[in-house]
């Protein structure tokens, strides 16, 4: 006689007869279907908040539209963010990072440019036409 696995009530099987405890064979459905999928499995940590790290990459970008103001927030959230991740508190390393070199990149930009409008404005004063 051949065993067909996809006949759980075999003669002589013992894994076709009914469990004692009430569980169902292997390949069974249980009684109340399919547990769902997206739930951790046990042991795993749910994911730690990214809040600081998006907030500083987020008002550094907007800096290059308000002239750098939103960009110093935005570095002082990536500081803060950068902080939270070294204690454990958060995840984001990589969106607080880009959020302080952009932030930076955004400051250093709009100064350069506020300085060369001032020199243009000066070299223009002391000018004899």
């Amino acid at each position: 006689m051949t065993y067909d696995p996809y006949n759980p009530k075999q003669p002589g099987d013992p894994y076709g007869q009914p469990d004692p405890y009430g569980q169902q064979p292997y390949g069974q459905p249980g009684p109340y279907g399919q547990q769902p999928y997206g739930q951790p499995a046990y042991g795993y940590a749910p994911p730690k908040p990214q809040t600081s790290a998006i907030l500083a990459l987020v008002l550094s970008c907007v800096g290059f539209v308000t002239c750098g103001i939103t960009s110093i927030v935005g570095v002082v959230f990536g500081h803060i963010a950068m902080g939270k991740i070294k204690r454990g508190e958060e995840d984001g390393h990589g969106m607080a990072v880009a959020g302080l070199v952009v932030g930076y990149f955004v400051i250093v930009g709009w100064v350069a440019y506020a300085a060369f409008i001032i020199a243009a404005i000066i070299a223009a004063a002391n000018s004899t036409y």
